[in-house]
């Protein structure tokens, strides 16, 4: 790769990060804790509304966490252009199965890797050194979803370079990807219960973690350690026993506005 093209994969790649998470963490921030914070007072997990000290905190934190997503971002550039990571722009080389399908599989892999690595992070030797930084977010917002210790950066940063070395993926599934992976966190850490209960007032999409899924780890920490589904709680036995009645307590109050 040449000295210009390198430059500029670094500024488009740190510029994507940096507006990944500004759009996702901000954006979510402005439009469920802002604009829709009043519709949804009923649905708000917790009585007490994190500072803005507690915000600043996280958004420098996650600063730093961006670089070393960025960093990841540069080498699977570099393995790309030198033909070691298979990265294709043509949906006709594999056709559209192929690209859902890996589509899907990227997403509960990563499922998976986050599971894992997450239990790991919250054994007694490593929480101190490696996940204590996201966790000072007791009450957490949007903004806490990057708000990582280097290791955990890391750690997580790991997956993608490892996965896209073995699967061949779709620019466009990457992007998707992407965008899914940020939008889930930033919901996920939200405050607010934003996803659907059923007339009984469990979880419509039960498989699905959702925002009170999540909310329980951070008040609770040796549950619920879930990214995108519950499969992996439950099966082994890790979901927070009272998760479907604190899901009752904020998900069944939900009633839209009419007009």
């Amino acid at each position: 790769m040449s000295e210009f093209s390198l430059i500029d994969a670094i500024i488009g790649t740190l510029t994507h990060d940096t507006l990944r998470y500004a759009l996702g963490a901000g954006g979510t921030f402005l439009v469920v804790n802002t604009m829709l914070a009043r519709r949804l007072q009923d649905r708000k997990i917790r009585d007490r509304t994190p500072g803005w000290s507690q915000i600043k905190r996280e958004v420098l934190t996650s600063a730093r966490t961006v670089l070393i997503f960025a960093a990841t971002g540069i080498l699977i550039g570099l393995g790309h252009s030198s033909g070691l990571v298979p990265i294709y722009d043509k949906v006709s080389d594999f056709g559209w199965t192929y690209l859902i399908a890996s589509l899907a599989l990227i997403i509960v892999a990563h499922d998976g890797w986050f599971y894992w690595t997450h239990r790991l992070l919250h054994t007694r030797r490593l929480f101190r050194l490696a996940h204590r930084t996201h966790h000072q977010s007791h009450n957490p917002t949007p903004f806490t979803s990057y708000s990582f210790d280097i290791t955990e950066a890391v750690l997580n940063a790991l997956f993608l370079p490892i996965f896209v070395a073995l699967v061949p993926m779709n620019t466009v599934a990457l992007l998707v990807f992407l965008f899914h992976m940020m939008l889930r966190n930033a919901l996920g850490h939200c405050g607010y219960e934003v996803f659907p209960a059923d007339r009984n007032g469990k979880p419509l999409l039960d498989w699905m973690t959702s925002v009170t899924h999540h909310d329980l780890h951070h008040s609770h920490g040796r549950y619920n350690m879930g990214l995108y589904f519950t499969w992996w709680d439950r099966l082994m036995g890790t979901e927070h026993p009272d998760y479907h009645k604190e899901f009752a307590r904020v998900g069944s109050a939900f009633n839209p506005p009419v007009g």
